[in-house]
């Protein structure tokens, strides 16, 4: 009985971190709505609580679980077996998104920090979706020179001022009805002004430019968190 008691109120304390937008206010553009959809979220399992307690105690920029849970959504949506997520930190986002693919899908990771790796890997191994999962140690972009197949999502969550580039390298390896998905699209509101020629916000800007102006491609910036792009590719 005393151990059902620690588990039950440690599942409640995880819940209540979890759904806390206090824990998020450096990535949220608008705390009071992100707020609300974090209340409007079902309870996650133990797994997925303990990953989004683990990147708020680290500080790390992780998406949080409302893009997370859009991921997947898009994932199960077109039936996605090929999914490359640049930028993977400790496997939050390529975990939703791993969890709908079929088992004979593949999602490559890439992550510029050894300890991120091997800390996404043992997550992937509890959850029990290893096998979906390929993950690379080094720059994201040279992920694009390892494998040239054809792919049903790019999630980019990488260096800012690096995003167009991945753009121009992703976008030829998307197939038709595929996603080309990025994070910070809004940059904390950076992006709103023009006293910002930061890199950074200038590769989002730039980024923008290119998913607006793209033939056979279809954009919308979702104000969720801080801002995630969703761009459809229509041939």
């Amino acid at each position: 009985m005393q151990n059902l008691t620690a588990s039950a109120r440690n599942e409640s304390l995880l819940k209540s971190w979890a759904n806390s937008v206090d824990k998020y206010t450096k990535e949220s553009i608008n705390e009071t709505i992100d707020q609300y959809l974090l209340d409007c979220l079902p309870a996650r399992d133990e797994l997925l609580s303990r990953m989004e307690q683990y990147g708020l105690e680290q500080g790390f920029p992780f998406v949080g679980p409302l893009a997370a849970n859009l991921l997947a959504m898009l994932a199960a949506s077109i039936n996605a077996r090929h999914i490359i997520d640049l930028g993977s930190g400790f496997g939050f986002s390529a975990m939703h998104m791993a969890r709908v693919i079929p088992d004979s899908g593949l999602i490559l990771c890439v992550d510029d920090n050894e300890e991120n790796r091997k800390t996404a890997l043992k997550y992937f191994e509890e959850a029990g979706v290893a096998h979906k999962i390929k993950y690379y140690d080094g720059d994201a972009l040279d992920l694009f020179k390892k494998d040239e197949s054809e792919v049903d999502i790019i999630f980019c969550d990488i260096n800012k001022e690096q995003y167009p580039e991945a753009f121009k390298l992703g976008w030829p390896r998307i197939r038709k009805g595929g996603y080309f998905v990025a994070d910070n699209m809004l940059w904390h509101g950076r992006v709103l002004t023009s006293e910002d020629q930061q890199p950074s916000t200038q590769g989002i800007r730039e980024l923008t430019r290119l998913l607006y102006s793209t033939a056979n491609a279809r954009t919308v910036i979702i104000p969720i968190r801080d801002g995630l792009s969703v761009t459809l590719k229509t041939a």
